[in-house]
């Protein structure tokens, strides 16, 4: 029976890593798959799925407003799809995720997304709420704080390493002016200890 799945962490738990490696699974057994990313998350290059690890693929895109069971279903006509894969679903509109649960409903595809649950303000991305709402099955994808807790929040950094506390939502790229801490240690560098 087909599900939709939410993989969700914090940045540089290994989200990409997971999906490429489930992807690969499937492959290895000679079943197709459809990898989807976020058409303006061009930093591994334009339609292409890559891990800090070294490893990637190259992927279909969605955009902001574009119709997923549509595209979907496209691509089940154009031959066998075992199942979806999309990175960076935080990055998913409300309504897209009610097609991507129609999609698993309606056309009995299995749905795994991956994406971040939390912005560095600690808000939720519009895209990770509706999955959180409606998927199936979630998974966490650990990773740890400096001080060895499981990390479940993120700062940003300006270029002097300074905490940011506000600022667009989004903003792609810049790994490394990105830390994920534990919430206790979040507090205390936003200034709320």
């Amino acid at each position: 029976m087909a599900k939709l799945y939410f993989h969700y962490s914090t940045m540089n738990a290994g989200k990409s890593t997971v999906l490429l490696q489930a992807a690969h699974n499937y492959g290895e057994r000679g079943m197709q798959v459809y990898l989807l990313t976020a058409q303006f998350d061009n930093r591994a290059g334009s339609g292409r799925i890559a891990s800090r690890i070294g490893i990637g693929q190259e992927a279909d895109t969605f955009g902001v407003g574009e119709d997923l069971f549509a595209k979907i279903s496209d691509r089940l006509q154009a031959g066998d799809c075992a199942c979806v894969f999309i990175d960076e679903a935080q990055f998913l509109s409300h309504d897209q995720v009610w097609q991507l649960a129609r999609a698993v409903d309606d056309l009995g595809v299995p749905i795994m997304c991956y994406g971040l649950r939390v912005d560095f303000q600690g808000n939720l991305f519009p895209g990770s709420a509706a999955l959180l709402a409606l998927a199936d099955e979630m998974r966490e994808v650990r990773t740890i704080c400096h001080c060895g807790k499981k990390a479940t929040m993120v700062v940003r950094q300006n270029d002097q390493g300074q905490v940011l506390t506000q600022g667009a939502q989004v903003q792609v790229g810049g790994n490394e002016t990105y830390v994920s801490l534990c919430r206790r240690h979040w507090r205390e560098a936003v200034g709320d200890i």
